[in-house]
């Protein structure tokens, strides 16, 4: 017998949303509470909500019915902390830790809403390689070396090639490769079009163990980037390896003057 509820809930809704963002099947893992309902990955088995009904009164309501509620936890204290101060908010009922929040799915809080909370929270509990995954696009600078490579001509007769693929790197990033001495500057903006193709490669201190292909996007004069520029205009004082550039680098780098 369900409790007695006197109010629309979105519990549906929020199974519909899950069922078709994440492919996901929602899992009833106590008998002793058959309204209980868990969201969990499939990789980590980490669970990424839980929906509950239970008495208004233990979250300190004065009414005397039960409410669907949904926990879940979000990227950081200082939200949690905010958000137990709104409307339709608490603490996370029965959940450990400062990060996790109860909401109502009684109305008080638009569906819309708790959706975009469900998000958070589905990316606060992923593995880190399903964070990596699930992150935007990102921009990088990545070193060449011309003593290993004719990087210089590497795009005279192609726009695609395979370069080492750097630590961090997803499909979809873009990579502005800096070429090192006698160059020393940026030279092309390119897209990654593809990762994680298996190579083997050693020789004089290089290793490779996996490459990524990557595709011409924009070609720089090698006095426009150089070395000099970017450690006094942009605080960049060394690419030893792959790594995220400033907003005003980016700017200037995707700038079309």
């Amino acid at each position: 017998m369900s409790n007695q509820k006197s109010y629309h809930s979105l519990r549906d809704e929020v199974f519909d949303y899950v069922r078709k963002k994440y492919i996901a099947e929602i899992e009833y893992p106590w008998m002793r509470y058959p309204g209980y309902a868990v969201f969990r990955h499939t990789d980590n088995q980490k669970w990424y909500g839980i929906v509950m009904d239970i008495p208004r009164k233990r979250l300190g309501l004065s009414e005397e019915d039960y409410v669907d509620v949904l926990n879940f936890k979000t990227d950081s204290t200082q939200l949690a902390d905010i958000l137990r101060h709104n409307e339709g908010y608490f603490s996370g009922y029965h959940t450990a830790g400062p990060k996790w929040v109860s909401v109502l799915l009684d109305g008080t809080v638009p569906l819309e809403e708790i959706c975009g909370w469900i998000d958070m929270s589905y990316e606060e509990t992923a593995s880190r390689e399903e964070k990596q995954a699930l992150r935007p696009p990102k921009e990088w600078i990545i070193p060449s070396n011309p003593i290993y490579y004719d990087i210089v001509h590497a795009f005279d007769h192609e726009k695609e090639i395979e370069w080492k693929q750097g630590k961090g790197i997803k499909k979809g990033d873009t990579v502005f490769m800096y070429v090192g001495a006698p160059v020393s500057a940026i030279l092309y903006k390119c897209l990654v079009t593809e990762t994680d193709i298996p190579y083997r490669f050693q020789h004089k201190g290089l290793t490779i163990t996996s490459l990524m292909r990557i595709k011409l996007q924009k070609l720089y004069d090698p006095q426009e980037f150089t070395f000099d520029r970017l450690k006094n205009e942009f605080d960049i004082f060394a690419v030893r390896g792959p790594r995220g550039i400033p907003e005003s680098l980016s700017c200037a780098l995707n700038s079309n003057i």
